[in-house]
């Protein structure tokens, strides 16, 4: 994130700014990072070539800086957490025993006589190492007195004599570490104020300072979400293109992706003029490349993510893969509300909000429905269950004989043969939930389309997914069209020159 810095002149305005703070305005600030980024034009298609392995990890760190940059500017959520390795697992174990001999050995060290300072003195290195990176520019004052106080050539001299006060240096550290900590810490620090064994005290130093690590990169990431938000597609389409000239064949998938959107849409073609008699089959068929773009967006709605996804889509793979999850998820309760209806809809016509209900039966029961171990048939066949028992339940609350067995079963066994290949109601569903999101991309997201009939029941929640999906594809085609600009142009013209793709942003 740090690539491309400032102007000088903007480095020394807030050089200045910050030197005329006093030491107390530090303790709650951190770094706000910087970068710019010029508009850059796909390079056109290049022979292949030998890539170098430095050439290769400098493609690498820069696909790992446009992946951050991406989600730092489009999830709000998007923030640094503290994990620890989950309990009793082999890594925890490990890493505990380690940790324990470490300190066991400090503590040992320190009890001899005279006390064995080598490895305190150590890890008061990397204490003042780490205070200094806290520190935001302009903070001379505090610097010098933290390099002063914690000149480790200065302790070894007073270990050698056996005149090095270790509980003032830690006391001056915790007062340090209270003045730069962000507020949610303060309780940690008067912890540490109350612990006395000096070794415990260390270690509970160094598990603060990796707290204000992580608060310090947040408080970063924070303050650059702005200004990545207002530069975001500049910046990817740069860094897309950095990679593009270390690694040639970084756009491989994504061609063959379009490739495949265009048999698709020739397929398409085909079966249309073979099924209408008289049509003129010598002539050549025109593809908009629009269309064939957006059946190519379409296609990851239904992508098999066992699979490499495109690389121009890499930075919204997990929002992609959620989405079609959802839409999973969406398409069963319609099936199940469009079979019950036409089961029972007589019986059930006049009860208000029926849909509703059948819907908050659904729900839970499909919770997690996308993970391996779920049993998606056993979970349909308890939802018909329910239904049965919900319509009988209100059938008989109006004084109307309930459904017998023959129609319960009918209804449970057509509810759980949703899952099955081919079955009619499903492919009817997902066809409409298809022409949903095509319409809502033909739209350019102007406005919604029309709900198909049969989705009524889920137009709610079916609108939420097609707008953040409108908004996965209408930043994608920003950052990325004018490379895809090149692809089509070589597959659907290849007899057309081929230039350098254009910088402006394609109006669809």
């Amino acid at each position: 994130l740090n690539d491309d810095q400032n102007s000088d002149s903007d480095s020394s305005r807030l050089s200045e700014s910050t030197a005329a703070s006093s030491d107390s305005e530090y303790s709650r600030q951190s770094f706000t990072s910087d970068s710019s980024s010029k508009p850059s034009s796909p390079a056109s298609a290049s022979p292949p070539k030998m890539i170098t392995f430095d050439e290769l990890m400098a493609a690498a760190r820069n696909l790992t800086n446009l992946t951050l940059a991406h989600e730092i500017a489009v999830n709000a959520n998007f923030c640094i957490k503290q994990e620890d390795f989950p309990q009793n697992s082999f890594a925890g174990t490990v890493k505990q025993i380690v940790h324990k001999a470490f300190w066991d050995h400090l503590e040992s060290e320190l009890n001899e006589d005279p006390p064995e300072y080598e490895h305190a003195i150590k890890l008061f290195e990397e204490i003042k190492e780490i205070l200094l990176s806290f520190l935001t520019p302009g903070a001379n004052r505090i610097q010098n007195q933290i390099c002063e106080v914690l000149d480790t050539d200065l302790i070894r001299q007073q270990a050698e004599h056996n005149a090095v006060d270790i509980h003032g240096l830690a006391n001056y550290i915790i007062n340090t570490m209270g003045k730069l900590c962000a507020p949610i810490r303060d309780n940690d620090i008067k912890q540490l104020k109350a612990t006395d064994n000096i070794v415990e005290l260390l270690r509970e130093i160094f598990r603060v300072l990796d707290l204000m690590k992580m608060d310090m990169a947040n408080y970063t990431i924070q303050n650059l979400r702005p200004y990545l938000q207002r530069n975001l597609v500049d910046y990817e389409r740069t860094k897309f293109q950095e990679i593009l000239e270390e690694t040639p064949s970084a756009l491989d998938l994504t061609t063959e992706w379009i490739k495949e959107s265009i048999e698709d849409e020739l397929s398409s073609i085909s079966d249309e003029s073979s099924s209408s008699p008289g049509a003129d089959n010598s002539s050549k068929p025109i593809i908009s490349p629009t269309l064939v773009l957006n059946n190519g967006y379409l296609k990851l709605l239904q992508w098999d993510y066992r699979k490499t996804i495109p690389e121009t889509l890499i930075t919204d793979e997990g929002r992609l893969q959620e989405l079609r999850e959802k839409l999973n998820q969406l398409k069963i309760i319609a099936c199940v509300c469009l079979i019950t209806n036409n089961m029972v809809g007589a019986a059930i016509v006049d009860v208000p909000d029926f849909a509703d209900q059948l819907k908050r039966i659904s729900v839970p029961l499909l919770e997690g429905m996308n993970k391996k171990t779920f049993d998606l048939k056993e979970a349909l066949n308890a939802i018909g269950v329910q239904i049965c028992s919900k319509v009988n339940r209100s059938l008989t609350e109006r004084g109307l004989p309930a459904l017998n067995e023959e129609m319960q079963s009918n209804l449970v066994g057509q509810i759980a043969h949703i899952v099955e290949e081919n079955n009619p109601v499903s492919s009817l569903i997902d066809k409409r939930i298809q022409f949903f999101m095509r319409s809502l991309l033909a739209f350019l997201q102007k406005c919604m389309p029309t709900m198909p009939g049969g989705l009524s029941v889920i137009q709610t929640e079916m609108e939420l997914v097609g707008s953040q999906y409108a908004n996965i594809v209408n930043f994608n085609k920003q950052v990325y069209g004018p490379f895809y600009a090149n692809i089509l142009r070589k597959l659907l013209f290849p007899e057309a020159p081929i230039g350098k793709a254009e910088t402006e942003t394609p109006t669809n």
